[in-house]
């Protein structure tokens, strides 16, 4: 294994010879991020799993709404040279279109992260065969709920029954309530502060 600085000078050079990188930032000796165009995020992870970083860590999006964008984050490890790689790029951020072709060939497990930015940005992944089936948000029947324009008070008060909850709360387990400890503690502090006197 290599030191963290060393590693991070031969990705700068592996992947910026062979890339037209829009941003590379070396966000420490243990992470970098580059931003490269849609059409060379295949080709870049694709090297960099032959180089080692054979772990997809996480795949997740963003949603630059003012931008019209979404930006899809890729994170791949590498034990041997211990960096975290941010891969970045933006797509079309089209509510009912929005897709990019799955990295399940490079990494199987992508499939399954997939599946959860879709359900949560409404990314579409062509290639994978299961992106569409729903992963942690059973039975959604609204706009995936990261999007920015995604209104949850809107959505609660729709799917929700109102609740009116009573301005006194009423002790159930027979302790002390936390709150009279707390409203005896802020009267005690109160008296010290004002030598006694309320």
């Amino acid at each position: 294994m290599m030191n963290s600085m060393n590693n991070v000078e031969f990705l700068n050079e592996l992947v910026n010879s062979k890339f037209n990188v829009v941003k590379t930032e070396i966000i420490n000796a243990e992470q970098m991020s580059f931003i490269v165009d849609s059409r060379d995020v295949h080709t870049l992870l694709t090297l960099l799993k032959t180089s080692g970083w054979k772990q997809l860590s996480y795949l997740s999006a963003i949603d630059w709404i003012k931008e019209d964008e979404f930006e899809l984050v890729y994170i791949v490890f590498n034990w041997d040279r211990p960096v975290h790689i941010q891969v970045r790029t933006r797509i079309k951020r089209d509510r009912e279109n929005a897709s990019f072709e799955t990295i399940i060939p490079i990494y199987p497990g992508a499939k399954y992260y997939e599946r959860e930015v879709h359900e949560f940005f409404g990314i579409k992944f062509p290639g994978n065969p299961d992106f569409h089936k729903q992963l942690i948000l059973e039975n959604w029947d609204d706009m995936p709920p990261l999007l920015k324009d995604f209104d949850p008070r809107a959505y609660s008060d729709s799917h929700f029954e109102k609740r009116d909850y009573p301005e006194k709360h009423i002790n159930l387990n027979n302790q002390e309530s936390k709150q009279e400890k707390r409203q005896k503690r802020n009267l005690k502090s109160l008296l010290l502060r004002n030598g006694g006197k309320k």
